[in-house]
């Protein structure tokens, strides 16, 4: 029935002009004055209120008022953030999105704030976003490459790459349903590859689960372009909150996953099966002879898994895990007490600690020795629920290895066998063409402990909290047990005197209060910078060197000043030199400064425990704490440090870190390094002085496959390249170009120079011919520097044993060259971003 007391419509009318509101209007005019008033008197709060009101009110101001606007808003939020006032900073910034919805500026700015806070799900939403407005945006470019590597990993694309894993696993999953099971759920889907298996195999109904939102959304445009957006149903959740029949309408009859990491159990993939089972799949089959409907029976693909692993002995693994040296830059290390990384592993779980890395063995520069033969540490079934329950209950298993060769003890490497099903099965072995690394457990208790053929290591492993654990406690030689946590002489001659031992654990037990107080943990690559010796001798020569150029630049002018009189140039140069040190985490190189002797060394070091160490150092050393002061503990800002050392003196010599680690320059290096020279006296230097960068042309198959999927052969005919390598880098980053499978197809040759010293010797922009040596496809441009701490005084880190990793420019189109053919390669520094495209230069030309 209509309703009887709606109002008569009328005929259309044209729509009259809004009047003139003179009170409206007044309120514009003033708002917008008093924003422009507070934004000179810097209350960026009040100046981003009036603006509100005003762009609320008068959206015709947009235009006029958007840099203004923007300014406020960058500036209000910078002061939000740094009292902590996080939900208002985002609340501000929605409240500009829904006046500016299209700005990419602002969605890329606040991107920035949630990539800093771990949004980076959401991060990465608005930095595409800013990229669809504005292609060619430098910033949101950047930020979206960095971003791309939190949310999508690179063992993604070697994964999709993969395809004898990728077939193994379509072959199982399509065995298992023609044998009955037609409803699967496929938990942590990734792209949807297994689940699209199982419905191309034929299953009646296919289930999904993705936590990562990118990857869901990403698992979802994949689905729809492969025609089964119908089929698949996909959820935006952890399997472990998943439930019947609130998410799936009953329990499957197959769960298929890949959620394991190197260590077998690290993504949770223990926890995940014991809740399938209980609440999402069919229960399992009774036994191996049963006959009968397996519809109404649960299986999870895979099956099941063995662990292996072995005893090692590989340098590159001990540097980045426990200190190797006794003395750093002409410091005596033997204070500093005990140094480790935090990767430490022990049967009882340790919160503070990882119990492993991940490493390719086949990758590691300077290779590895095994020690003893392949082991089998575990077996586990993924289709036994009272297994998998008891798995973190099991008793700490002991097992004896023999030792097969000579060498020293660095680490216990793992992998694993999965079993698909009853016929096929993946390994992750280090001998194996696989998309998988090895799980290092490395060793800190060994402290550089030689085996011997004959010697019996044993190794505890246990799965308390449901990672896999797996710790050396102690060697068997000539019939005595010898613990290793307790044993530090590296030249054991394999006669033990039990006497001497005895005495050694009462020390132990006596000094046990003092060695946990000494304990520091550092990062795996602060310990690599330890180990350094190359670095902290070059820089120890190179601030020597200016030091006594400082010292004779302050003789003669004291000579000079005594005959003028001149007190005030006297008392000047007999005070003492000051030095910045502005490295990342932990550093020796304030305290080498202040070692030079007439040296004031602030360092950047902001833990307490590392403070300490520091300090223990200056005191064995010889050197006064007087002469060292941890700047960060009196200021809040990182660009705080960047100061004068006191109102009369400037800085002698400000120690900038450049390079990060993984092989990139460090974010705004430049800005800092122009700070930093309004802030020296004269006769002053930034270290380093100058950075050079160095290429050459590879041909590498591994670094296209790690960068990108290529094409829909790998992926079993599923188009799934084109969603993915959205999430592609031009940058290949953490490289070890001295064990990369490549084809050199050039020279070396030099890219890039960053002058720290000098502004206007830098550019933006440069272009650089070189010659192709060999016929091949220039698929990178692997990079690599020369950092020079004066002009005669420079470390590579290309060195094996320099800390720092290599990075690589991938061409998105690899570039067919024949021997003696010159490439032009357009080498361009933005932000300190280095990006590289090249092409073939059709006359030939000489190297600039």
């Amino acid at each position: 029935m209509p309703n009887a007391s709606a109002r008569p419509k009328h005929g259309r009318r044209t729509r009259r002009r809004r009047r003139p509101d003179p009170a409206r209007n007044e309120l514009v005019s003033s708002s917008l004055e008093s924003a422009q008033q507070c934004l000179f008197s810097q209350d960026y709060g009040t100046a981003f209120v009036h603006y509100l009101l005003v762009l609320n009110l008068a959206p015709v101001f947009k235009d006029f008022a958007k840099e203004s606007f923007r300014f406020t808003l960058f500036k209000w939020a910078e002061e939000l953030d740094s009292v902590g006032r996080i939900q208002d900073l985002f609340d501000c910034y929605e409240q500009a999105l829904e006046l500016y919805p299209a700005d990419e500026v602002i969605l890329n700015s606040m991107g920035e704030h949630l990539f800093r806070m771990g949004f980076r799900d959401e991060a990465a939403g608005h930095f595409h976003k800013a990229l669809k407005l504005r292609p060619d945006f430098p910033e949101a470019r950047e930020n979206f490459y960095r971003v791309a590597n939190w949310l999508v990993e690179r063992w993604h694309f070697l994964m999709l790459n993969d395809h004898g894993r990728n077939r193994k696993y379509q072959q199982a999953i399509q065995k298992a349903v023609q044998n009955g099971c037609n409803t699967v759920l496929d938990i942590g889907t990734g792209t949807g590859i297994l689940g699209m298996c199982a419905k191309k195999a034929g299953a009646a109904e296919v289930y999904a689960c993705e936590l990562s939102k990118t990857m869901y959304e990403l698992a979802c445009e994949v689905v729809t372009a492969n025609g089964m957006d119908g089929s698949i149903k996909i959820l935006h959740m952890k399997s472990l909150d998943m439930e019947v029949p609130k998410d799936v309408p009953h329990r499957v009859s197959l769960v298929v996953t890949e959620t394991v990491d190197a260590g077998l159990f690290g993504e949770g993939i223990i926890e995940s099966l014991i809740h399938a089972w209980h609440h999402l799949l069919l229960p399992p089959q009774r036994g191996e002879n049963e006959f009968g409907d397996r519809s109404a029976t649960g299986r999870v693909i895979p099956a099941g898994a063995t662990v292996f692993g072995m005893a090692v002995e590989c340098l590159e693994i001990r540097r980045h895990h426990r200190l190797c040296v006794a003395e750093v830059g002409g410091l005596s290390m033997a204070a500093a007490g005990e140094l480790r990384s935090p990767v430490s592993c022990s049967s009882e779980p340790d919160d503070s600690m990882e119990p492993y890395t991940t490493e390719r063995l086949s990758r590691l520069p300077g290779g590895y020795k095994p020690l003893t033969e392949p082991f089998t540490a575990l077996n586990i079934d993924f289709n036994n629920v009272q297994e998998l329950e008891g798995l973190s209950s099991r008793e700490v298993q002991e097992v004896r290895l023999l030792v097969t060769q000579e060498g020293v003890l660095d680490a216990l490497a793992v992998w694993f066998q999965l079993h698909l099903d009853e016929e096929s099965s993946l390994s992750t072995g280090p001998q194996e063409d696989t998309c998988w690394e090895q799980a290092i457990y490395p060793e800190h208790s060994a402290k550089g402990f030689v085996l011997k053929p004959g010697d019996e290591l044993i190794v505890e492993v246990s799965c308390r909290d449901a990672y896999l654990r797996l710790c050396s406690v102690a060697v068997l030689r000539g019939g005595h047990k010898i613990p290793l946590d307790k044993h530090v002489d590296s030249q054991y001659s394999g006669n033990p005197n039990l006497e001497a031992e005895l005495c050694s654990a009462l020390a132990c037990l006596q000094t046990g209060q003092s060695q946990t107080k000494d304990f520091c943990v550092l990062e795996c690559s602060e310990m690599a910078l330890l180990n350094n010796q190359e670095y902290h001798l070059s820089f120890c020569v190179a601030l020597a060197k200016l030091i006594s150029q400082l010292k004779v630049k302050c003789q003669n002018q004291e000579q000079e000043s005594a005959f003028q009189s001149d007190r005030a140039v006297s008392a000047n140069c007999s005070s003492m030199f000051y030095v910045l040190d502005v490295s990342e985490g932990f550093s020796l190189l304030s305290l080498i400064a202040a070692g030079q002797g007439h040296v004031k060394a602030y360092s950047s070091v902001e833990k307490t425990k590392q403070q300490e160490v520091l300090k223990r150092l200056a005191r064995s050393n010889d050197i006064s704490e007087q002469h060292l002061e941890f700047w960060l503990n009196h200021t809040e800002d990182e660009q705080g440090m960047l100061q004068r050392p006191s109102r009369e003196k400037l800085w002698s010599a400000i120690i900038l870190d450049c390079v990060e680690t993984c092989g990139l320059i460090r974010q705004k290096l430049m800005e800092k390094a122009s700070l930093a020279r309004c802030l020296l006296e004269e006769g002053g230097r930034i270290f380093p002085a100058k950075i050079v960068v160095y290429g050459m042309l590879v041909e590498s198959d591994t670094l296209l496959l790690e960068s990108a999927v290529q094409g829909q052969e790998p992926t079993l005919g599923f188009n799934i390249a084109p969603f993915i390598n959205q999430f592609t880098v031009p940058v290949h980053v953490f490289l070890d170009f001295s064990t990369l499978e490549c084809r050199h197809l050039s020279e070396s040759v030099e890219l890039f120079v960053l002058d720290l010293m000098d502004t206007n010797a830098n550019y933006i922009h440069r272009e650089v011919k070189l010659q192709a040596t060999s016929a091949g496809r220039v698929t990178a441009i692997p990079f690599w520097y020369h950092i020079y701490l004066d002009q005669e005084i420079s470390v590579s880190t290309l060195n094996q044993n320099s800390h720092w990793k290599q990075a690589a420019v991938v061409l998105q189109q690899p570039l067919e060259v024949r021997a003696g053919e010159w490439v032009r390669l357009a080498v361009k520094l933005h932000k300190s971003t280095i990006s590289i495209s090249a092409h073939i230069e059709n006359a030939p030309g000489q190297m600039e």
